[in-house]
């Protein structure tokens, strides 16, 4: 068997850039939440899926989670330990994700006004299969509303009105505005607010390489007036006075009756994904005057001779795959042709080979 050394040359490396929806079933709009009666009563979070049946294909979308600094929103894990619970262990996890210490407050401000030192948040939690290496920015549309209100409070990140991306020790962050399709509303009528913020600051914050969306409590609980919903966002109780579940699912109910109030244009809870994709280009560079004979069997009769005699004169073949070999001639790859490929001394070839991680 012959072979030919591949040189550096031969090697070329791209990196492409795709999006695609985030969520299941290639669908750029989630319209429909639901959940597990297991799940319903979760301390720590809770797991929306787009289907409510496990028999149709239902995969984990995204999941809720609240967290308060001092553990207010939810009941102690052990009754001796009171400061002990599931929203202090949700709000110190992101807060070591989002800053990299144990320490820092979540900011939500904007120019200087609005919460500097966030004690509570709301993180929606994109699963891993959905946002595969990271998020969209600019792809993010979300609606929350409270049910038979009327009040549509409409969210984005600020990723198109931006210049110079932040980032902290979670990647890159983008402030969350009212918006749509990552550029902020027109300037609010009521004072003390900037374009698409509110008073107490952004909305939350866009994490796109940590898959996470940490909505701000404080700008939701504002007066309508003021661009928020007018809820208590404070959540003091272990269960939610408002609906009768827990915080997860007040949540929920917000994001629900947002998508319900936008069914009739289509509009739901939009998110894309983004991922790279390294391909490594090989070419295969044959000559005219190689791998014109071959040492397949076939071509030899039992006697020794060749089968077809105008091979001897004019040797041809029929190459149908490239194999791919390390130095000590252990295959490491193959690449097979889309059709044979015919070989003799009067013609050369180049196959490219793409690899694909």
């Amino acid at each position: 068997m012959s072979f030919s050394r591949l040189d550096p040359t031969d090697f070329v490396v791209s990196s492409d850039s795709v999006t695609a929806p985030a969520w299941s079933t290639n669908s750029p709009v989630l319209t429909q939440f639901f959940t597990l009666a297991s799940n319903a009563t979760s301390s720590y979070y809770l797991d929306v899926y787009q289907t409510g049946s496990a028999l149709s294909n239902s995969a984990i979308q995204f999941s809720i989670a609240y967290g308060h600094i001092y553990g207010s929103g939810s009941a102690p894990l052990n009754p001796l330990i009171p400061q002990n619970t599931p929203s202090r262990i949700t709000y110190g996890q992101y807060r070591n994700l989002m800053y990299g210490d144990a320490e820092s407050l979540v900011d939500f401000s904007y120019n200087g006004t609005g919460v500097t030192s966030s004690l509570d948040i709301i993180a929606l939690a994109i699963d891993r299969n959905r946002y595969k290496e990271s998020l969209f920015p600019g792809t993010f549309n979300l609606q929350l509303s409270i049910s038979g209100s009327g009040t549509i409070l409409s969210l984005t990140d600020n990723s198109n009105d931006v210049s110079t991306v932040t980032y902290i020790d979670g990647g890159r962050v983008y402030n969350i505005v009212s918006g749509s399709n990552g550029t902020a509303a027109n300037s609010p009528t009521y004072a003390g607010a900037s374009k698409g913020y509110t008073v107490s600051g952004s909305y939350g914050l866009f994490l796109p390489d940590m898959g996470a969306i940490i909505l701000n409590p404080a700008a939701i609980a504002i007066p309508v007036a003021q661009g928020g919903l007018g809820i208590n966002a404070s959540m003091t109780g272990s269960t939610n006075p408002v609906l009768g579940g827990y915080n997860q699912s007040r949540v929920l109910e917000m994001i629900r009756s947002g998508s319900l109030a936008f069914s009739s244009t289509g509009s739901g809870f939009q998110l894309n994904s983004q991922e790279t994709i390294s391909s490594d280009y090989i070419f295969i560079r044959v000559k005219n005057g190689e791998y014109n004979y071959t040492s397949n069997p076939s071509y030899i009769s039992g006697s020794g001779n060749l089968v077809y005699s105008n091979f001897i004169n004019n040797p041809q073949t029929y190459p149908t795959t490239v194999g791919m070999y390390n130095n000590n001639n252990e295959l490491l790859a193959v690449a097979k042709l889309s059709k044979p490929l015919v070989k003799d001394f009067t013609k050369e070839a180049l196959i490219r080979v793409k690899l694909d991680w």
